[in-house]
């Protein structure tokens, strides 16, 4: 399977992931709406969302993939799957003492996420953080199955779990909440149950593709399988790469920390109008950053392995070129037609023309920055696949003190936008001082072609922008209330017709996009 097909696969199962998770959010939004307490499910499920990124999909797996890459092209499968069990039983010894002190601390972490929280949202948000907070545990352990996957080239299974965890949202959501209102329950209650079953479920499943690789770890439960998983050498390699790994994670999250609290004293709804357009944003970095990354990294570590300089500065310019085909015409559509999106998706129900405009608002900031979001998701593994994880934290840092000063810049004037504008800016000095980081170090050496390129992508964008920009005036997106499907058709046919634009000006003007499919 080329990596062209590989990137696809992963892309369209992220795309089934992100159309159940926008279902997701439209539900909540139509039964909840923008309030007190949707803010307090928000807060909450970012404790353990945070907590994920840093360890699970973060430091963990920034340090496990390339060292288990690296094991499996020097020293062959018998040598990795020792590393495996070695491995998990190290994380679930972790997982359990981190399970019990986050139920333990949950008033401490929800005053630290959002101390502008009311009294009543505060406490909900407590009750709700110490049933979710064993969901850190499921998802450490999917992501060390999904970097055992990735590595073997089975990519399907961890591309499609996220499903899971939507449906069981929209369980609870659609099911769940309603039942709970019977019995006198807080409604909102029933998401935190949804988010508990998700992660089960997502668990249970990667269970049989191990199994068919003969890679389903062997946890040691007894102290001294602890003592003999620990002074493993690949163990000590990978935490050692977890400590840097960790701090540079910790980065991202700690603006994400301070920006959901900013946002929690800037009115009632700030965080959830930042929430739903993350939820929009994601649509292209998940499609195409985190599909890019998914494949390249385990690419990437086996060709620093075998020691092939070029077919790994190859590797990262076909991803580069396809950060900038696809991601900047998302980044156009996020700047001109936020509005439309938002309105076709969220007003519905509780969701007014109010949250709409403040939403769309909060997306236009993201989108700002959407081509540096999408293109750290290819840079970074740049440096993890070298297992250098020191330099994208010298950078993050960086970039988290230029995001507080914009911060203080921006909100006076922008309010939640502004958080969400200061966090675009800093993604494209992120992605900036990647880029450069790794041609100085020759790992990466662009290969001819690119200006043509560029000037190819940019022409197409323009046409892009001019027709979105006719469209989102043209119509009244917020008269539709209540003509769902007459507003979805509409959108729909705009979609497709700014996509033909895109694509039928770019072979116009003589690219070839076959090259991005033979690589």
């Amino acid at each position: 399977m080329t990596l062209f097909k590989s990137a696809s696969l992963v892309s369209l199962l992220t795309l089934a992931s992100r159309i159940t998770g926008l279902v997701r959010e439209l539900l909540m939004a139509a039964t909840f709406g923008a309030s007190a307490l949707t803010d307090a499910f928000n807060v909450a499920f970012r404790i353990p969302n945070l907590l994920r990124r840093l360890f699970a999909e973060g430091a963990f797996s920034q340090a496990f993939v390339p060292v288990l890459a690296g094991v499996r092209e020097k020293e062959g499968d018998d040598a990795t799957r020792v590393l495996v069990n070695q491995i998990a039983t190290v994380l679930a010894w972790a997982l359990t003492a981190t399970c019990v002190l986050g139920v333990l601390g949950a008033p401490v972490l929800v005053w630290a996420m959002a101390s502008g929280l009311s009294d009543a949202g505060f406490d909900a948000a407590v009750f709700m953080t110490r049933w979710m907070f064993p969901y850190i545990a499921f998802m450490s352990f999917v992501a060390l199955s999904a970097g055992i996957l990735n590595t073997w080239k089975r990519f399907a299974v961890p591309a499609a779990t996220p499903v899971l965890l939507n449906v069981a949202m929209i369980a609870a959501a659609g099911w769940g909440a309603p039942w709970f209102a019977t019995l006198g329950i807080e409604p909102i209650f029933a998401m935190a149950g949804g988010v508990l079953l998700g992660g089960c479920l997502q668990l249970g499943v990667q269970i049989p593709a191990l199994r068919r690789l003969g890679l389903l770890p062997r946890i040691g439960l007894r102290w001294s399988s602890l003592k003999t998983a620990w002074i493993h050498p690949g163990t000590r390699r990978v935490t050692t790469l977890m400590l840097p790994a960790l701090l540079g994670v910790s980065v991202a999250q700690i603006s994400l920390l301070i920006n959901t609290q900013i946002a929690s004293h800037l009115g009632a709804g700030s965080v959830s109008w930042l929430t739903y357009a993350d939820r929009l944003m994601e649509f292209p970095t998940a499609m195409l950053g985190v599909a890019l990354g998914v494949v390249l990294l385990p690419q990437l570590a086996a060709a620093k392995a075998a020691d092939d300089t070029d077919r790994y500065s190859n590797l990262l310019d076909w991803g580069l070129r396809l950060v900038v085909l696809l991601a900047v015409p998302c980044a156009v559509a996020l700047l001109t037609f936020a509005q439309p999106l938002v309105a076709v998706l969220y007003h519905y129900g509780a969701f007014t023309a109010a949250d709409v405009q403040r939403t769309a608002t909060a997306l236009m900031g993201y989108g700002a920055g959407l081509i540096g979001l999408v293109a750290i998701k290819v840079l970074a593994p740049g440096f993890y696949a070298r297992q250098d994880i020191r330099t994208p934290v010298k950078i993050a840092i960086g970039v988290l003190v230029l995001t507080q000063l914009l911060n203080l810049l921006l909100v006076p004037r922008l309010a939640h936008a502004g958080l969400a504008l200061a966090i675009g800016i800093g993604a494209m000095v992120n992605a900036l001082f990647l880029l450069m980081g790794l041609i100085r170090r020759g790992a990466y050496r662009p290969s001819p072609g690119w200006a043509r390129f560029g000037m190819q992508v940019l022409a197409a964008s323009a046409l892009l922008a001019v027709f979105l920009m006719w469209v989102a005036s043209h119509f009244d997106w917020l008269a539709f209330d209540g003509q769902a499907l007459q507003r979805v058709g509409l959108l729909t046919l705009c979609v497709l017709g700014a996509m033909l634009i895109y694509f039928l000006t770019l072979l116009l003007a003589g690219l070839n996009l076959r090259q991005f499919i033979r690589k």
